[in-house]
């Protein structure tokens, strides 16, 4: 077992992790947030995205110890004050939401976009969801979703 120190949503956390457990064991299983999805395991469906240091990651690619000292925004981190994010509200209003085992990873990829990029061109959005599979929407509605969070700002 190693230490590690993590902040997630804005929250600090000192935990003991097994050497060969990766960042999305901890989400869910030592932290008890399961709004990051386990999909694939190897990095390419995109359902276990979160924002570490500022940037999108595959929370099942990084290993638990390489996240020591990190800062890591889970879903659950998004909105607050029991208020949706800007950008989930307008997924629901854009039907960008059907079965929702991609949503939390999709919303923080375009979350992460916006915080960089508050005017992306459709195509800078495209790029920013290209890690992102999701089975049911044909992703315009998401698109949408996102192209209308940036219009309103």
């Amino acid at each position: 077992m190693t230490e590690i120190k993590i902040t997630v949503n804005g929250k600090n956390y000192e935990l003991q992790v097994k050497e060969d457990a990766v960042l999305l064991d901890v989400i869910r299983e030592d932290l008890g947030l399961t709004g990051t999805k386990r999909g694939c395991e190897i990095g390419e469906c995109g359902a276990c995205t979160v924002i570490m240091n500022g940037k999108t990651v595959n929370s099942c690619l990084v290993p638990a110890v390489q996240a020591d000292g990190s800062a890591i925004k889970t879903i659950e981190g998004v909105g607050g004050d029991g208020r949706l994010h800007p950008l989930q509200a307008s997924f629901l209003e854009h039907d960008a939401v059907q079965c929702g085992f991609c949503t939390p990873g999709m919303v923080l990829s375009a979350v992460n976009l916006l915080e960089h990029n508050p005017a992306p061109a459709e195509q800078e959005i495209k790029e920013a969801i290209a890690g992102n599979l999701c089975r049911c929407t044909g992703y315009q509605q998401i698109v949408e979703a996102v192209k209308a969070v940036k219009t309103n700002k």
